[in-house]
């Protein structure tokens, strides 16, 4: 076999791959296929949710004080720039083998942007309602509960879409301490050079992504306040 005819039989073999093959390995194999799909969502619901828990009192702190936004900021853009494989790397001895030391590089991968758009959306809020609620009697509180995190609550909500996405990624790397998820057939068709494997195992998170970030768009706009546009949600964010 000549090379050109080589290289053309495995352009064939990849193109087969990725219209018909990896969803026939699924359906072949649908019962394995549904536990790393849930083992996947369980790391990136849980990590997210730890990531919320964190993230959204602390962004709260950081419009009170500015030594603490300072503070906050500057740990939140740290944990950003920590490899999500050198924290399962560093934990997985302490916490050890399976999914606590992928949830932990989720949650520290998803605080940033729920933090940023925390702080970002309560200081955007139009100071004239902060104002007329601190003019009615209301406490710092109230003003808080009622006036401010209820018309931040798209931005805040923009910050969560974005670290999910994230977090759909971050959570590949469980595989490499026996965390499962979709890791798993990524893992296995690299080792045995199978396509059809690896792309069984990469479709269905790139899915999952466009999946909750869909979910999370059309919750921002029921959460978004009647007269708030979503050009002035994304200027709060940026």
């Amino acid at each position: 076999m000549t090379a050109s005819a080589a290289a053309a039989s495995w352009l064939d073999v990849a193109v087969a791959s990725v219209f018909t093959e990896w969803i026939s390995y699924i359906l072949e194999n649908d019962r394995q296929f549904l536990t790393l799909l849930q083992g996947h969502l369980v790391m990136v619901g849980v990590g997210e949710l730890l990531a919320i828990s964190i993230a959204l009192p602390a962004g709260i702190v950081a419009t009170r004080d500015p030594l603490a936004a300072r503070v906050i900021e500057n740990l939140g853009a740290i944990a950003q720039t920590i490899p999500a494989l050198g924290v399962v790397a560093l934990t997985f001895t302490v916490l050890g083998l399976g999914k606590a030391p992928t949830i932990l590089a989720i949650t520290i991968y998803a605080l940033f942007p729920v933090l940023k758009n925390t702080v970002a959306g309560i200081q955007n809020v139009d100071e004239s309602k902060t104002r007329a609620g601190r003019g009615m009697g209301m406490t710092n509180f109230q003003r808080l509960r009622r006036i401010e995190i209820p018309l931040a609550l798209p931005v805040i909500f923009a910050g969560i879409r974005t670290s999910t996405v994230l977090s759909v990624g971050v959570a590949y790397i469980g595989v490499f301490v026996g965390a499962g998820g979709l890791g798993v057939w990524i893992q296995a068709g690299l080792t045995t050079v199978s396509y059809d494997v690896m792309l069984a195992g990469a479709i269905p998170g790139a899915l999952t992504v466009i999946a909750f970030d869909r979910i999370f768009a059309y919750l921002e706009g029921v959460v978004t306040p009647e007269g708030v546009t979503r050009r002035q949600t994304d200027g709060a964010a940026a």
